[in-house]
């Protein structure tokens, strides 16, 4: 079977698998214009960027995917902030507040009329925007970047999610951040589209990454995680996208008692772990039945997992539960300094 047969999605289930849903062949996208500034609701069919685009051109911009849940984005101060970091960091003004990018994202679940849809997944993208010659200098670029947000109604497939993931090995190894960082969440994803298609060619769901030295680091759009006894290991976080999912995870199960342990293993200690699972935005946790040939524990969802994926439900029903605007007061709240006040007494 080649790798085009099935999509990508291979018969074993995918981090990514959904449940098909109509109303997304309708959907409007929300466009911000970077030379104009003004911000439009676009038919799919119609959401069109123009080829003198930085995305298209030189694959210059940054992302975020983000889940919805009935109108509330889902844990939105981490992901705006994690948006925001990465513009910093590619020298890129966004050219708004980081309220009033919640309030387009808003303004598109609402114009899609999602408010009662549990399970959105939006696409958020800006581009630094249109260029005046292909270049890739960012002095050719004109306006503000062009803002897209295209949501969509996607349930994960429980079929795929109760089947568990099959891992293989890849060649391609995550570099240092002096070479890419992962921390830009950029829109140049060539290194894991390699590893993706790697995963393709060897039938499985998603590809296990080493870094430089060899040792276990991630897949290809998904964070990985193993359980070793009691305890969760996660693989330090350099060379590796700083999953919101993932630091959730190690949040709830601390919060818990449950010890996370974040460190240098091999492979080796993954085919010998107990339990094993991969975390993201749109399948939350998913767990690892086989890694490169190997059974992981007995080959099922182990209970460390399934009890994560319980707490971790109730951490996003405790955080879109709130208001709107409890949400919006959050993401433009000014930095926390309750922690001095102690040393200042």
């Amino acid at each position: 079977m080649t790798p085009s047969a099935t999509n990508g999605l291979n018969a074993h289930g995918s981090t990514h698998a959904a449940v098909p849903n109509a109303k997304n062949s309708s959907i409007l996208v929300g466009m911000r214009d970077g030379l104009t500034g003004d911000f439009r609701l676009v038919p799919r069919a119609e959401a069109v960027v123009s080829v003198f685009d930085s995305n298209f051109l030189v694959g210059d911009g940054i992302w975020e995917g983000i889940r919805a849940n009935k109108g509330k984005v889902q844990f939105a101060r981490e992901h705006i902030n994690r948006l925001f970091q990465s513009a910093k960091a590619m020298c890129m003004d966004l050219g708004l507040s980081k309220g009033d990018l919640l309030r387009l994202l808003h303004q598109t679940l609402d114009a899609n009329l999602m408010s009662d849809d549990e399970h959105v997944h939006i696409r958020l993208v800006v581009s630094r925007g249109v260029k005046s010659t292909p270049y890739q200098n960012p002095r050719v670029n004109m306006g503000l970047p062009l803002i897209v947000i295209i949501p969509e109604v996607k349930a994960v497939d429980p079929a795929a999610k109760s089947r568990g993931l099959r891992l293989g090995t890849t060649w391609v190894r995550r570099g240092p951040p002096d070479v890419k960082d992962e921390q830009w969440n950029h829109v140049s994803k060539a290194t894991d589209v390699q590893a993706c298609i790697s995963a393709n060619v060897m039938n499985v769901d998603e590809a296990l990454m080493l870094d430089l030295r060899g040792f276990v680091k991630t897949c290809n759009s998904v964070n990985f995680f193993i359980v070793r006894g009691s305890e969760v290991w996660a693989p330090t976080k350099d060379n590796q996208m700083q999953g919101i999912t993932r630091q959730k995870t190690i949040d709830v199960c601390r919060a818990h008692g449950i010890t996370v342990r974040e460190l240098d293993f091999s492979l080796t200690e993954v085919y010998g772990a107990d339990e094993a699972f991969c975390t993201g935005t749109f399948p939350s946790q998913i767990h690892v039945v086989e890694v490169d040939g190997r059974r992981i524990g007995d080959g099922k969802r182990g209970p460390v997992t399934e009890t994560i994926q319980r707490l971790y439900r109730q951490m996003v029903q405790r955080d879109t539960s709130r208001s709107r605007d409890e949400i919006i007061d959050e993401v433009e709240a000014p930095r926390k300094l309750d922690f001095l006040e102690a040393l200042l007494d």
